[in-house]
């Protein structure tokens, strides 16, 4: 993998830098919700503190812009645009949610949204690793911190 980044590194950089502004413009848009979510909503057993949301996710982004890179520079498989297509779709997905989560405080829409999302990224993660195994297995991290999400938000919107 390091010398495909070696020889590929501005696709790579291209990849995960438009990931990332996209992580970072949805949390820009929602940080007015954001403020003292912790401290007026109420939470379920589990919720980490806020800090960890942003380290999580900036590593989960890196980790998706990777795999949609490594795609990319599969050459003319069968079946990439559709992968591609998917991370694109899911991204989206991806930025509306907490926007609708943080400053609708939608909570039930939300956790509605995040089942698109999780699906969304199911399909992108076979898709992936039809494709490329690695592409696929780094995004087991994505697929299991949605399914925590999943928790977090079925929780909010339960007790709030």
């Amino acid at each position: 993998m390091l010398q495909s980044i070696k020889k590929n590194w501005k696709t790579y950089a291209l990849f995960v830098g438009i990931t990332l502004f996209i992580g970072a413009l949805s949390a820009f848009f929602s940080r007015g919700g954001m403020e003292g979510f912790e401290e007026n909503v109420t939470q379920p057993p589990l919720s980490p503190p806020m800090i960890l949301f942003p380290i999580v996710w900036t590593a989960l982004y890196i980790l998706m812009g990777i795999g949609a890179s490594r795609v990319y520079l599969e050459g003319a498989k069968i079946g990439k645009s559709r992968c591609l297509n998917l991370y694109v779709v899911q991204l989206v997905f991806n930025f509306f949610w907490s926007l609708i989560f943080f400053n609708a405080a939608a909570y039930g829409f939300a956790f509605i949204w995040l089942l698109l999302l999780l699906g969304l990224v199911i399909l992108m993660t076979v898709c992936f690793y039809k494709t490329d195994k690695l592409a696929g297995l780094l995004q087991i991290p994505y697929i299991l911190w949605l399914l925590f999400a999943g928790y977090l938000n079925l929780g909010i919107w339960l007790l709030n």
